[in-house]
């Protein structure tokens, strides 16, 4: 196989296991209790709320758009460009008793008096029941994902190996929830679609390197286990450098480039693609060391045949 990056001696992983684990744990405290102490930031697709997307005849100035809504009372507002520097997509939630029609003529009375020019292309109402059923619909979603990567990995492994790949799947998806938690950053569908990639992305990682453990415990006959699945590790970095490099240079130029409507989209793939390398490497291989993950769960012992007395 060719290697970019090839590393002549194998780099002891399993050495800082006990303190990788600890900060993986404190790390996962911390998200579990930034999503139980702030929440996520839900945004109008799970609220509820209303959508307008207008068209200006110069740039977007978009601060300066914020600006004058936020004059008329509307503080809980989201502004960002959509598709051109033209098209500005405003996201408001729901407040008090007003209705769609009522929140887009607010909004368009207070920006064509500063923008002559400003076009109305379409207005969209989200509901507080749609915006349950689309949240609710999330969570399934979410959930059956997670049921499907542990069956998958239960039928593939040995299930030390399945705890362990879905331990560390989870590991990704919470510290994710609690790092947009904490920020307050703007919880919204492409979000979702975001975690629900990650979870397909991280597991990936899992299988091609407990695919190189149980190879390597069928190979090399006379090592430790931590030493083979340092071994797995070391010889699966070239590949590791080389996949998640490509990713992130993708996702990064999103994240940059990709204006506000991507923004937080390519957010949870940063987050996601950065841990998922860290669990599957210092978080999955550490829980199988654990879990007690033996030579013998994989190669039957030899039965001696008793010899016929003559």
């Amino acid at each position: 196989m060719l290697e970019f990056f090839p590393f002549k001696k194998n780099i002891p992983f399993m050495s800082w296991g006990k303190v990788t684990t600890a900060i993986s744990l404190l790390t996962f405290l911390f998200a579990i209790w930034a999503l139980w102490d702030k929440g996520l930031n839900l945004g109008v697709d799970f609220t509820g709320g209303t959508v307008m997307e207008v068209r200006t005849s110069q740039p977007a100035d978009l601060p300066a758009i914020r600006t004058v809504l936020e004059k008329t009372g509307l503080i809980e507002v989201s502004v960002q460009t959509f598709g051109t520097s033209h098209d500005v997509l405003i996201r408001l939630p729901n407040k008090g008793d007003s209705n769609a029609a009522e929140t887009s003529n607010r909004v368009m009375a207070a920006l064509t008096a500063t923008n002559p020019g400003l076009e109305l292309k379409r207005v969209d109402f989200v509901g507080p029941q749609v915006g349950k059923e689309l949240y609710d619909n999330g969570a399934l979603a979410l959930l059956v994902v997670a049921f499907g990567i542990m069956a998958y990995l239960a039928i593939r492994f040995e299930w030390r190996f399945a705890v362990a790949g879905m331990l560390a799947n989870m590991h990704d998806i919470v510290i994710i929830l609690g790092v947009f938690a904490f920020f307050q950053w703007e919880f919204t569908l492409t979000v979702l679609a975001g975690v629900l990639a990650i979870l397909g992305y991280s597991v990936n990682e899992s299988v091609v390197v407990f695919d190189r453990i149980r190879e390597n415990i069928r190979k090399m006959r006379g090592a430790t286990i931590p030493d083979i699945i340092d071994d797995a590790i070391t010889r699966t970095m070239s590949r590791t450098i080389i996949t998640h490099g490509s990713t992130q240079i993708m996702v990064l130029s999103m994240l940059f480039f990709g204006g506000e409507a991507l923004h937080n989209f390519a957010l949870a793939l940063t987050i996601g693609i950065m841990f998922g390398i860290y669990s599957s490497v210092l978080v999955a291989s550490p829980l199988l060391l654990m879990f007690g993950v033996k030579r013998e769960h994989f190669i039957k012992p030899v039965e001696k045949k008793e010899e016929a007395v003559v």
